[in-house]
């Protein structure tokens, strides 16, 4: 079955234009389907904001985090949850991290895009 992910157009605003359509707060790319996603802080980051894609399995090589308007280091216990659950995970700014998706997801990658609306 050919993939075929969806792409983020725009980003701000609180929310962001994925293939076209306008979505509000932040957003979950997990399985090539665009989600709504509760999390609004990196600092109020918590292991459970990352169930569906710990529930995804080999589904997913590794997070994508957009962590807002300036790259900081993800919560401790953020990070050890994805590594016991053997997941990579690449956090930079938002904008970065919808750019970033784009090209990954263009090469086939396996990915779960968590990013915090700016």
């Amino acid at each position: 079955m050919l993939r075929q992910p969806p792409s983020i157009d725009a980003w701000g605003g609180g929310g962001f234009r994925v293939s076209g359509q306008w979505r509000p707060g932040s957003l979950l790319i997990l399985d090539d389907q665009p989600r709504d996603w509760a999390a609004k802080a990196l600092a109020d980051l918590t292991p459970d904001d990352f169930a569906e894609v710990f529930a995804a399995g080999p589904a997913v090589e590794f997070v994508l985090l957009g962590v807002g308007l300036v790259n900081a280091l993800p919560p401790r216990p953020v990070r050890d949850a994805l590594k016991a659950a053997g997941l990579g995970l690449e956090f930079m700014s938002t904008e970065a991290a919808a750019r970033t998706y784009n090209v990954l997801a263009s090469e086939g990658r396996r990915l779960a895009a968590a990013l915090i609306a700016v």
